[in-house]
């Protein structure tokens, strides 16, 4: 091997090794001060692990904060919306593939229209629309909400896994004596695991982590998700940094359950466009 080559290997080591620790970072640092006792927080300075470390944060949050109540809203909220968003797109993305109808660009197009705008300048007439119903400070309004704001990718991801499954296995299917719905449900969906599963997590990932309409939807903790309950912890004039670096671990952990159980269809689902045929 030459001296040119080993160079080069080593710079594309260095540099995948680079992004590791610039990605994983942040992480590494909402564990260390989540383990910081509040006495060495400030005083130790900027060290890179404490000379002593306490659980006393996660104490804290777990039994004098309303975070188990943020915890299980958001649980609610994210696994609901991933569910009804992922069924809903599913259905949606098969029709956009395998239907020929009158209007089906113009649909196609309005939807596409709902991603332009910016989210900010919606939540005035959603909260018009949602307060009447009593729908405002509910759980159920924010399921409402994230669904509608999540289906529409969600059904062009789904559509992009419908368009490379060939037609002839519904063909063969129906000449068999099997009705349309029948070979959706029992041959294409099995097929379309890995984009079920890269939409679940999608879904799943970008309702957990929303907080511009819980914040402004939500108006008390018993319905506060996880996003807004972090705020808790700011006060007017000094911040619990310990207290929210801890519930920000805590926070962590569905999320990476829930990306380990569905990691080997959701790599398929993400590489399954890469090549053709």
């Amino acid at each position: 091997m030459t001296a040119k080559r080993i160079v080069s290997i080593l710079a594309h080591r260095l540099a995948i090794l680079a992004y590791v620790v610039f990605a994983l970072f942040p992480l590494y640092w909402l564990l260390k001060v989540s383990v910081t006792p509040n006495k060495l927080l400030y005083s130790e300075g900027i060290k890179m692990w404490p000379s002593r470390t306490s659980f006393e944060h996660f104490e804290f949050v777990l039994k004098h904060s309303d975070f188990p109540v943020f915890f299980k809203n958001s649980l609610i909220v994210s696994g609901s919306t991933a569910v009804i968003v992922t069924v809903l797109a599913s259905l949606a993305g098969y029709a956009l593939s395998r239907f020929r109808f009158r209007g089906k660009y113009w649909i196609v197009a309005l939807m596409l229209l709902t991603q332009m705008f910016p989210l900010v300048m919606l939540v005035a007439p959603i909260f018009k629309i949602l307060s009447p119903l009593g729908l405002t400070n509910s759980l159920t309004g924010l399921i409402i909400v994230y669904t509608a704001f999540n289906v529409p990718f969600a059904t062009f991801l789904m559509q992009s896994f419908f368009d490379g499954i060939p037609k002839d296995l519904e063909e063969a299917a129906m000449i068999d004596g099997a009705t349309q719905f029948v070979a959706f449900r029992q041959i294409i969906l099995p097929l379309t695991l890995p984009g079920i599963a890269a939409t679940l997590g999608f879904v799943f990932t970008a309702a957990w982590s929303e907080l511009l309409f819980s914040l402004m939807l939500i108006s008390g903790n018993d319905a506060a998700t996880f996003p807004v309950g972090l705020l808790s912890f700011v006060s007017k004039f000094s911040v619990d940094f310990g207290q929210m670096m801890a519930a920000g671990v805590m926070a962590l952990i569905p999320a990476c359950l829930f990306f380990l159980l569905i990691q080997r269809y959701l790599v398929q689902g993400l590489t399954a466009g890469a090549v053709k045929g």
